[in-house]
């Protein structure tokens, strides 16, 4: 019988931590994650966007992960997003995985071209087959891969028995309905746009899974608390907060990890480096505002928490 209860909470997103030669950092992946287990949240989602996989290698990937897992030492539920643009690096990425005893692996469809439903099948089930006794999350982000995980792939795809959840990060609320419908009992739907995680979990969502959730932890575990005990309109109000900051951070120039990893140095003095070229790091002019972020962070801390 699977655990689904070591999915049912708080995860966030795990950030990419680079030395100050732009290099993966060992040591600052494990502050990272003694970090988040010190705040309390259920696991992490190691490798995905906010991780900046696209930009990074194999080796990099690998390296992340291993630290992640020397770091957690079994108090974190670990989910480790494996897709490449191809399938024999995702597979290999999976194998890895499976080896340091991961949770679960998870995975995009191919980006770039746009492949028949069928091809989408047969690679995520390639990739699931390389880590045949771990738990596989489908990750559908439409706005980003460019193609949606639809019913008739869904249901596809549940034929393979190691499938056990989604990551949902499409903007319909009502596509979590849907998923968790037709995935039937036992099977789990993540929240993954943050600034729904409210209307998410109300929707049937098990828990989140989150690109802000590392840099105010806390507001995030609150509003999972409220909404289990049904005092939903106290979420609400948090979740407006958070809803202001995230879209404060975003009025920055630089990218919004460059901006979040700025916030942390700030607020936790955790330094994990900045973000991989193309992506914009924060310019001078940035500051002010991140300031300003990290001071709506403090102030709504201290308001909820």
């Amino acid at each position: 019988m699977r655990n689904c209860e070591k999915y049912k909470g708080i995860i966030p997103a795990f950030y990419a931590c680079y030395d100050d030669n732009g290099e993966i950092s060992p040591e600052r992946v494990e502050a990272l994650t003694r970090y988040l287990i010190k705040k309390g949240v259920k696991g992490v989602y190691v490798g995905g966007s906010s991780g900046e996989c696209i930009y990074q290698s194999v080796a990099d990937r690998k390296l992340v992960l291993e630290h992640v897992m020397k770091a957690a030492e079994g108090k974190l539920t670990v989910i480790a997003h494996v897709a490449c643009n191809n399938t024999a690096d995702s597979r290999e990425l999976a194998a890895h995985a499976e080896s340091l005893g991961v949770d679960a692996i998870a995975a995009i469809p191919p980006i770039y071209f746009h492949l028949p439903e069928y091809a989408i099948a047969q690679y995520w089930n390639d990739i699931s087959a390389a880590a045949p006794n771990t738990d596989f999350v489908i990750y559908n982000i439409p706005q980003l891969a460019g193609v949606a995980l639809t019913m008739p792939l869904f249901r596809e795809m549940k034929k393979n028995p190691n499938v056990a959840a989604v990551k949902n990060s499409s903007m319909p609320v009502q596509d979590i309905q849907m998923f968790k419908m037709e995935g039937g009992y036992g099977f789990v739907v993540f929240n993954g746009p943050d600034e729904q995680l409210v209307s998410g979990l109300a929707m049937g969502a098990d828990g989140g899974i989150g690109g802000t959730y590392a840099v105010m932890p806390e507001l995030y575990l609150k509003i999972m608390e409220l909404v289990k005990e049904g005092r939903v309109q106290e979420a609400q109000d948090i979740q407006y907060a958070v809803d202001a900051i995230i879209y404060a951070m975003c009025e920055c120039h630089g990218n919004l990890y460059a901006v979040m990893k700025e916030i942390l140095r700030i607020r936790e003095n955790l330094d994990i480096g900045g973000v991989r070229k193309p992506m914009p790091e924060i310019i001078p002019e940035d500051m002010d505002q991140i300031r300003k972020c990290a001071a709506m962070i403090d102030n709504a801390m201290k308001k909820y928490c």
